[in-house]
């Protein structure tokens, strides 16, 4: 088991902020504006193809393969249990910052014109960023970068155990991060090839990883979650009106 030292505790918190708080920012701006090109890479319209999916799918496999309950028992051998979120945090955000600065620009398929459409897009864009940030709020205890266990280690703190505790977009589907989230993918007015593409694996990547979770969820907190399971979908609402 590996031993936990301050020194490494404060660089492993100033990195998962850097390339977790930026790459998330980067991405977010992504979202909505499409892809600068930082680096061509001179490729014909099918490599081009071929390349941003080999990009999403080394994301997909990192970032679901990192999460899994299996994956952090082995990385415990080499990392004090307190590094695990932020380690996720470093890796996830090195993989999506390579997606961004790597990835490729192909052939226009559909661009909505200047005007009140295209606003209906942008404005599309802000609720569901207002809504991911509204059920980031909701869950209290969320913590992208991982820095609240180590931060509970420095200060002397033994860690709480995680409640199931449903409140805010919550009481309308199981994952209002994934379904926002899915919305913003979306929100953009000018679709290319690269774009399609993108929203098209990015939005089966967010059902799939929905699904994974649940596991992790169930055997997390049992029969309370199953629960819930029976009373609130997964992704789509299916009633205005929330659960009590």
């Amino acid at each position: 088991m590996a031993s936990f030292n301050r020194s490494t505790a404060y660089v492993m918190i100033c990195l998962a902020v850097l390339f977790g708080g930026g790459s998330l920012m980067a991405f977010l701006l992504f979202l909505l504006t499409g892809s600068p090109e930082l680096i061509s890479l001179n490729l014909h319209a099918g490599e081009v193809l071929w390349w941003d999916a080999g990009l999403s799918i080394a994301f997909f496999i990192q970032h679901s393969g990192m999460i899994r309950r299996s994956f952090r028992q082995r990385l415990a051998h080499f990392l004090p249990k307190e590094y695990e979120g932020a380690a996720y945090a470093i890796v996830s955000g090195i993989f999506l910052f390579a997606v961004i600065v790597l990835w490729q620009k192909s052939f226009p398929v559909f661009t909505v014109s200047r005007g009140v459409f295209r606003w209906l897009f942008y404005i599309a864009y802000l609720l569901s960023l207002i809504g991911f940030i509204w059920g980031v709020r909701a869950l209290k205890v969320f913590d992208p970068y991982g820095l609240r266990p180590i931060l509970g280690r420095l200060r002397g703190r033994e860690p709480r155990p995680l409640a199931l505790t449903i409140r805010g977009p919550y009481r309308w589907v199981r994952h209002p991060l994934y379904l926002f989230m899915t919305l913003m993918i979306w929100s953009c007015p000018d679709l290319t090839g690269d774009r399609l593409l993108f929203n098209s694996l990015w939005t089966i990547w967010i059902v799939i990883g929905s699904i994974l979770e649940e596991r992790d969820l169930v055997s997390e907190f049992g029969d309370a979650y199953r629960e819930y399971q029976r009373k609130v979908p997964m992704l789509i609402p299916r009633r205005l009106r929330p659960i009590e």
